[in-house]
């Protein structure tokens, strides 16, 4: 799974002609899910553009109550005809808007119960890195998220290890491979906990934070992981086209040795 989260940038020609320039260059994988998720402004144009044979949608945000006065916001019922996917807890939405332990749970419900499968983020500040608090933080977040989905659906939900310690946004620096797989590790281990051993082998779980096409391949080989969110670099045509195709040559080798190791 690849997610280009174009954050806030692009208005509705400038996205249209992005969503025209990668559909050019990315060719449909069976192997490779497709996410990209534009402003809510652009959403709707770029709907009705989208190859869907190639791509998926996803939303930047959604607010949890479904319908109401709530001046500005736009709710994950409104964006259920639009959208397959969500992202929520991503650490901007977190540092710059407050959004709670109780907000994201909240999201998170709401996401699943309008047909929407939620992309959770979840990871450590840099400060709570540095005080060793990685772990507690990754339970809190993991386990606060889920508390209201059963087991009958936490396949639906997709968890991305963001840490923000790594964030393009916040001067961040590269994960280490090792970092991402003990992280990944983890966050698989709290899933067992609640939902048991198969939930947790069948749940994706993504890396974000500084992919680009140096660190990539190094990502995508860490064991455990299904994919990456891609942030700045999701909005340069050929650099996205590129880490779909390397995603690609790399679900093809990683089959490839599974296929060989059975013979």
């Amino acid at each position: 799974m690849i997610v280009g989260n174009w954050k806030m940038h692009l208005d509705v020609s400038q996205a249209s002609l992005l969503v025209h320039r990668i559909s050019e260059r990315i060719h449909a994988h069976q192997d490779v899910e497709v996410i990209i998720a534009p402003s809510l402004l652009t959403m709707q144009p770029i709907s009705v553009q989208l190859d869907r044979r190639k791509f998926r949608l996803a939303a930047q945000n959604g607010y949890q109550i479904d319908e109401g006065a709530y001046t500005g916001e736009v709710s994950f019922a409104m964006l259920q005809e639009l959208v397959h996917y969500a992202i929520i807890g991503h650490s901007e939405r977190r540092t710059y808007f407050g959004e709670d332990l109780p907000i994201v749970r909240d999201k998170v419900a709401a996401a699943l119960r309008n047909g929407i499968s939620p992309i959770l983020c979840v990871g450590e500040t840099k400060q709570e890195k540095l005080l060793g608090e990685s772990k507690q933080v990754l339970h809190d977040q993991v386990t606060t998220a889920l508390s209201n989905v059963t087991s009958a659906n936490v396949d639906q939900v997709v968890l991305v290890y963001e840490p923000q310690w790594t964030i393009t946004t916040f001067d961040g620096v590269p994960a280490k491979p090792d970092e991402v797989e003990s992280a990944i590790a983890f966050i698989r281990h709290q899933i067992t906990e609640l939902y048991g051993k198969k939930a947790a082998e069948g749940v994706r779980v993504l890396y974000g934070g500084s992919v680009n096409l140096d660190t990539v391949h190094s990502y995508l080989a860490a064991k455990g992981c299904d994919g990456v969110l891609v942030g700045s670099a999701s909005l340069n045509y050929e650099t996205f086209s590129n880490l779909v195709n390397i995603a690609h040559d790399h679900r093809d080798s990683r089959q490839k040795k599974d296929s060989d190791g059975n013979e």
